[in-house]
Order: structure tokens, then C-alpha cells, then sequence
């Protein structure tokens, strides 16, 4: 009896959480693009670097990794990009055909960021030294996005990001940014206790929760966000989210956890996990190569992102 009324307590906390980290980060990206906005920076710079920034990945993956839970914090990072690239690319390319030209230097930041975040595994304990190489890859990799991209339209001219911030003055914003911040660092919280005690009380393996169910749970709004700009005309947009995602789950969420709280690396991580981050990136990558992620090319990615999800079970 005490053994379900825990799992129920930890199954809504970890509903909870997840429900507050997508709210608070729909509330903080207001704020960071209305910060663009009034500090006057471009709409297509402040859509490249803010179309990636997950807060609530970063909160749970920090929030996990303090409690030691490994497979939660790893997981926020290949489970997420993984995600990402084969249900909500893939989906999105099922529902709306992308036809876009990205840059090619743009394009292959998803195979190099997927390699780059196999170093941090390759020893028993994510170390920290790797963790800086990361961050560094990050700062690195959102420079060539930019420069890659000064004369490449990911919006159409004229077009603003998000709120164009009418109405109120950056204070406002500057405000709105710090709550959803505090708020995305509870849920985050939230979302890991709860991970942490289903897989305790209920015997639920460590890497099915942590590389597939949390990161499909914080990341659903996602498959939304690919298809709602393809579906108006928009696949630069939708095509710029993925990469920009990925990279930040990869070389920022997994830079900072190393950086701040190293974590036990589990063997399947680099037996499973990394490999098929690997085939997920190269897939995607080719496919925005040739300038197209069709049904068939959406369906290849999903039927790749399910075996991972099966593996992940049976394992």
C-alpha cells in the first residue's frame, strides 16, 4: 500500500513537473525573444540561437544529475537529440514534407555535435574537463551557424519572431525570463524526483524512463513546433529548429551536466544510446542534404527512433 501510494505521488510529480517546464519555457522564450526584440537584435539571429534553447531539458538534466541519477541526465541529452531527430523531425516530415536548402556548413554541425558527445562517455565518470570541451564546441558551433547563415533567409524579411514585443519595455521581459526560469528550475526538479522513484519503486528500467520516456514527455511540444511552420510555408523554419536543438542538447545540456554534476556513465549508453544518435544524426543530415526529409525520408526516421524505444525496453 505504502509502495503505491509512492508511486502514485511520484507519477504526478513527475506529470506535474513536466506540465511546468513546458509552460515556464513557452513563458521564458517570451521573455529572451522580447529581450531580442527591444535590444533591437535581428529576428533571424535571435531565432537561431533561441530556437534550441530547451531550458527544461537543462533544468532536468542538472536537477538528475545532482541526484546521481544517471540514465535521467544522460538521457535529457542523447535521449532528447534522439527525440528530436526521429519523432518530431520525422513526424513532422510525415505530416509536412520539408523542401528547404539549408547551408551545408549548418548541416553537418548534427553528425559533428553527435561524435563530439561521445567523449564525455567514453570514460566510467563524465568528466569535467570534457564538459568544457563541449561548451566551448557550443560557442563554437552557434558562431558557424550565424556566420554560415548571414546570407541565407531561414524568415521571410520582415517577419518577426514570436511576440514583437509592443507594449512593453524590456523590464517586462527581463522579469518574465527570471520567473520562467525559477519556475522551469521546480518542475525540473519535479521531473527528476518522480523519474527517479518510478524507477526505483516500480522496477522500471533506468534506461527506457531516462533515454525514451522523459525526454518524449519534456521534448512532445516539439513535433508541434516542426509541423505548424512547414505546414505554413515555413520548412526553414522547422528545418532551423531541429539543428539548433540537437546542438544545444548535445554540446550545451550535455557540456553543462559534465561541467556541473559528472554522472556515472552506464555501458549501455555507449553500446546503444551513442550509436543510435549517431545513425539518427547521419540519416537527418543526409536528408537535409539533398534538400528533402519526405514521408518516406519522415517514416525512415521514425521506424529508426521505435527500434531505439523497443531496444530500450528489452535491454
Amino acid at each position: 500500500m505504502v509502495g503505491q501510494m509512492t508511486l502514485l505521488l511520484a507519477l504526478a510529480a513527475f506529470a506535474a513537473g513536466v506540465v511546468l517546464v513546458v509552460v515556464a519555457t513557452e513563458r521564458l522564450l517570451d521573455g529572451l525573444v522580447g529581450i531580442a526584440h527591444a535590444a533591437r537584435v535581428a529576428p533571424f539571429v535571435a531565432a537561431a540561437i533561441l530556437s534550441g534553447l530547451e531550458a527544461e531539458n537543462v533544468a532536468v538534466g542538472l536537477a538528475a544529475g545532482s541526484r546521481g541519477s544517471s540514465a535521467v541526465a544522460l538521457g535529457t541529452a542523447f535521449g532528447g537529440a534522439i527525440f528530436l531527430l526521429c519523432a518530431a523531425l520525422g513526424i513532422g516530415a510525415i505530416v509536412a514534407p520539408l523542401h528547404v536548402r539549408l547551408p551545408r556548413g549548418v548541416i553537418l554541425l548534427l553528425p559533428l555535435s553527435a561524435v563530439a558527445a561521445g567523449v564525455p562517455i567514453l570514460f566510467g565518470s563524465t568528466p569535467r574537463w570534457a564538459g568544457a570541451i563541449l561548451l566551448l564546441g557550443f560557442v563554437a558551433a552557434i558562431g558557424s551557424l550565424i556566420v554560415a547563415s548571414r546570407d541565407h533567409e531561414f524568415l521571410s524579411p520582415g517577419e518577426a519572431v514570436g511576440d514583437d514585443g509592443e507594449g512593453h519595455s524590456i523590464v517586462w521581459y527581463v522579469v518574465v525570463t527570471v520567473l520562467g526560469i525559477a519556475a522551469i528550475t521546480v518542475g525540473g526538479e519535479l521531473v527528476a524526483y518522480g523519474a527517479e522513484t518510478v524507477i526505483r519503486v516500480a522496477g522500471v528500467s533506468a534506461g527506457l524512463i531516462g533515454m525514451v520516456i522523459t525526454p518524449a514527455a519534456i521534448e512532445a511540444e516539439e513535433v508541434i513546433r516542426q509541423i505548424v511552420p512547414a505546414k505554413g510555408g515555413r520548412p526553414d523554419v522547422s528545418a532551423g529548429n531541429a539543428v539548433g536543438t540537437v546542438v544545444y542538447f548535445l554540446l550545451f545540456n550535455l557540456g553543462l551536466i559534465a561541467l556541473l554534476t559528472p554522472v556515472s556513465v552506464p555501458g549501455y549508453v555507449r553500446l546503444l544510446d551513442w550509436p543510435f544518435l549517431l545513425i539518427s544524426s547521419a540519416l537527418a543530415a543526409t536528408f537535409l542534404w539533398r534538400g528533402r526529409v519526405g514521408r518516406v525520408e519522415g517514416a525512415i526516421l521514425v521506424i529508426v527512433g521505435t527500434a531505439f524505444a523497443v531496444l530500450q525496453g528489452i535491454r
